[in-house]
């Protein structure tokens, strides 16, 4: 279910005052100065096209630059909370040392 459009879209008020700072500075350094953020469910508006964010992931920051296409999407979407680990097991593992051995 998605937000009311009378309310508008939601960012945390904190990042939106960061965002306005680095907005302030030439173009050309708004990816030196990433902006940290907990904030996963923020959404992406198009002020924030070409800023680079520093999103937590719950262990980590992970770097997520906007682009045009990430507008609308919600901040934690492009900082995965899970880390995938192959499928299988025992037998995966011996298949594979088996590809390796012939190679």
């Amino acid at each position: 279910m998605s937000r009311s459009t009378k309310k508008g879209p939601f960012v945390h008020p904190k990042l939106l005052k960061k965002i306005k700072k680095i907005l302030e500075l030439p173009v050309d350094k708004r990816d030196k100065y990433p902006i940290r953020t907990w904030s996963r469910d923020s959404v992406i508006l198009p002020e924030m096209v070409g800023m680079v964010f520093e999103v937590h992931n719950g262990k980590q920051f992970i770097s997520v630059k906007v682009v045009e296409d990430m507008v609308g999407h919600r901040l934690g979407e492009f900082s995965p909370t899970r880390k995938f680990i192959k499928h299988g097991g025992k037998l995966q593992r011996e298949l594979e040392r088996r590809q390796t051995a012939q190679k």
